[in-house]
């Protein structure tokens, strides 16, 4: 599985890689993804038979998480979250596990949210109890939003969202590592609010498919739909461009997140054809050896530019390669469906958040 990319994963898991190789590789990691599966399905049932697993703390927790591998646009939505809550005068913590992060380096998720949230703390400890008892004492936080959350049961939420991509949502039906589910989708059933993120794009029949299975897996979950949407480019030294400022150039496009088609397709938004598509695992650690990777590919197509995701300019944290501007898609989210209800469901948080 190391020599497969992430584009590579997908195509083979869900069956657009085809001949013998292909079909016998999907048979090994059908027989990997039994013991797997058995394991997170003893490991609910044992948070759903004993409460005393989890930790509660005294302030409102709202959870955002996935039922697949990355890439279902968590960060815009957190970023909303803790906007919607910081204009009614809560104090807001984010708490994440910190996945990928070292001694020397944080997150790129971590990284990109204290970008876009300057005046909101951003923990990182895969104890997230003890993150939250700390953000409570340090920072007198009023509420808590856990960043992908949905399989971490220690602690108690009072509202857990769940991001369904509406590209790939239900993880080709198959957990990890034959799909790309991080638990059967049964747990679904656990979400209070279930987002079809992306839900932008023209996609009726499949919206209407995704719906109607969301309503038998999760029957008391509000609906949601949003649009993850361009917004602008941004540079590592903090300059916000049109997303114009692409238009005629030429580019090579990069990125280590979860699922490249999403960035795919919003390059395809923004009107750029990137020469060149690079990809790398998701909440990769560009080394040395990447930039020249990423070098050599503008050089031999004299490329004007490099654009990626936001969680890749961070990571990168460089306007410039070799005199050609290195660009990020900001992206911003707008709901299209579901904003009031999910509203309802915010409002006596916030209420208790600030009476804490």
């Amino acid at each position: 599985m190391s020599l497969l990319d992430p584009a590579e994963f997908r195509d083979l898991v869900s069956g657009r890689k085809t001949g013998i190789r292909a079909g016998a590789l999907r048979f090994a990691l059908r027989l990997a993804e039994i013991p797997y599966s058995a394991v997170v399905r003893r490991r609910n049932r044992r948070f759903d038979a004993d409460p005393a697993l989890t930790a509660k703390v005294e302030i409102p927790v709202v959870s955002v998480g996935n039922l697949t591998l990355g890439g279902t646009g968590k960060t815009p939505l957190v970023s909303w979250l803790a906007g919607w809550f910081r204009r009614r005068d809560v104090r807001v913590c984010v708490i994440s596990r910190g996945y990928g992060s070292g001694d020397d380096w944080e997150n790129d998720e971590s990284l990109e949210l204290s970008r876009r949230l300057p005046d909101v703390p951003v923990l990182e400890n895969p104890n997230r109890v003890e993150a939250a008892e700390m953000a409570i004492e340090e920072f007198e936080t009023q509420l808590i939003l856990l960043d992908d959350a949905f399989q971490h049961r220690r602690i108690w939420r009072d509202l857990d969202i769940v991001l369904l991509d509406a590209l790939e949502p239900f993880g080709f039906d198959h957990v990890f590592p034959r799909g790309t589910l991080r638990e059967p989708v049964a747990g679904l059933e656990r979400a209070d609010v279930v987002v079809l993120s992306r839900a932008g794009l023209p996609l009726a029949a499949q919206k209407t498919t995704i719906r109607e299975r969301v309503a038998r897996l999760a029957p008391r979950a509000i609906w949601a739909e949003a649009a993850h949407e361009p917004r602008a480019l941004v540079t590592a030294a903090g300059s916000v461009l049109p997303l114009d400022s692409l238009s005629g150039k030429s580019a090579i496009a990069f990125c280590g997140i979860g699922n490249p088609e999403g960035f795919r397709h919003t390059l395809s938004e923004i009107g750029c054809r990137p020469l060149e598509f690079l990809t790398f695992p998701d909440h990769h650690r560009y080394l040395r050896q990447d930039v020249e990777r990423l070098r050599r590919a503008a050089a031999k197509t004299n490329a004007d530019a490099l654009v990626c995701t936001a969680k890749d300019l961070v990571k990168i944290d460089m306007d410039q390669l070799d005199r050609r501007p290195v660009y990020a898609v900001e992206i911003g989210i707008r709901f299209l469906e579901g904003e009031e209800e999910l509203a309802c469901l915010l409002e006596p948080l916030a209420r208790r958040g600030r009476e804490s």
